[in-house]
């Protein structure tokens, strides 16, 4: 049978809050572009009346922290087959948005909205970091409802709990009293039962890398590297365990690094001009001499007490050092950072993030 749920006052002897009907079932488009959190989880719209490649127009397209797609169709006044059938045409379509693709969706609903056109500024306003590499891993179907009959649940349960079709349904209900109306809202299915698909798509949805472009970490620390040494003379160092320095140790020659402080920002440009070697052995050109970084004059502490050449089976906690030729580079307290820029806490990784890449060579002016 249909899906009932009420509302009661608690004044004393409990009463049933009226229910009313909404208007037009459109309605709740409105309602959840002005404030997506009615929705019980945290969204970023990149899309309203989207134009598929079928001839239909999904009501809202949105986005979650791990960068699954969510397609919300609200009913209106159509037959159990007519809105099954849509939703399920939406999902198809897509389940093969790449990347790119998504941007783009992003971008011209942004111009329509008067919002910032660059996703990862409204993902990390939303969610507070960056967009991850992989967009569109998996997808979601929701049909908005204010009623359903009993046909569409059925068929709804019996394609997400008999298949695992990620299609469920989000019921919104209205109550006046005392002159004020409420909005609540409860899924046809439990959401574990109706987890996000993966999105099955023919290749990837990773942001596609130049293959040059890399992240760097450099953690300036008191009493530890510091930023000045790496800007006079020309390297980036990690260190203190192998998951410090395995990935800066992997850093190819020829490789345009993207140097990041933590908490700071972005601190210079520059590419790799050798392999990385322990500090104890790194050699810089230094005015056109080759000297051993350990007998230049620095601010920072790079040998580490007991760090030693590891034998088999224990960890290398020694300083590595990797020359740099820099391009370009500022002082700590100019670094620049915006929201939406890339950030982790490996040492070293392929730079993906497009935006951050762009932006930080054009604020340093570089080609």
């Amino acid at each position: 049978m249909p899906l009932e749920f009420g509302l009661w006052r608690i004044d004393g002897k409990p009463e049933r809050v009226q229910r009313r009907p909404l208007a037009r079932e459109a309605v709740l488009e409105d309602l959840i572009v002005a404030d997506p959190d009615i929705l019980g989880r945290p969204l970023l719209l990149i899309g309203r009346q989207v134009h598929t490649g079928h001839n239909g127009f999904i009501d809202l397209l949105a986005m979650d922290e791990e960068g699954a797609l969510h397609v919300l169709e609200l009913k209106r006044d159509r037959t159990p087959r007519e809105v099954v059938a849509q939703i399920l045409d939406y999902g198809s379509w897509v389940r093969d948005l790449g990347n790119e693709d998504i941007r783009a969706l992003y971008a011209h609903h942004a111009r329509e909205h008067g919002l910032p056109t660059e996703l990862d500024e409204a993902f990390a306003a939303r969610f507070g970091g960056s967009p991850p590499d992989t967009l569109n891993s998996a997808h979601t179907l929701t049909v908005v409802a204010g009623e359903l009959d009993a046909a569409t649940e059925r068929i709804i349960t019996y394609l997400a709990t008999g298949f695992g079709v990620p299609v469920n349904v989000m019921f919104f209900r209205t109550f006046e009293d005392d002159g004020r109306s409420y909005l609540a809202r409860t899924w046809l299915i439990d959401e574990p039962e109706t987890a996000p698909a993966p999105a099955g798509r023919r290749g990837g949805t990773r942001e596609p890398w130049n293959g040059t472009d890399w992240y760097v970490s450099f953690g300036d620390e008191s009493g530890g590297r510091d930023w000045d040494d790496a800007r006079r003379h020309g390297f980036v160092s990690a260190g203190g365990g192998d998951w410090f320095s395995r990935t800066l140790r992997a850093l190819p020659h020829g490789a345009r690094v993207f140097t990041h402080i933590p908490k700071s920002g972005y601190v210079g440009v520059g590419t790799v001009a050798g392999p990385a070697r322990p500090f104890e052995d790194a050699e810089l050109e230094v005015d056109g001499t080759v000297r051993r970084l350990a007998a230049l004059e620095l601010k920072g502490t790079y040998s580490r007490d007991g760090a030693t050449a590891p034998g088999e089976g224990e960890e290398d906690r020694r300083e590595w050092v990797v020359p740099v030729c820099w391009e370009r580079t500022v002082p700590r307290e100019l670094a620049v950072w915006r929201p939406g820029f890339f950030a982790n806490q490996n040492s070293a990784c392929k730079l993906r993030a497009r935006f951050t890449a762009e932006e930080v060579t054009r604020h340093f002016g570089l080609g």
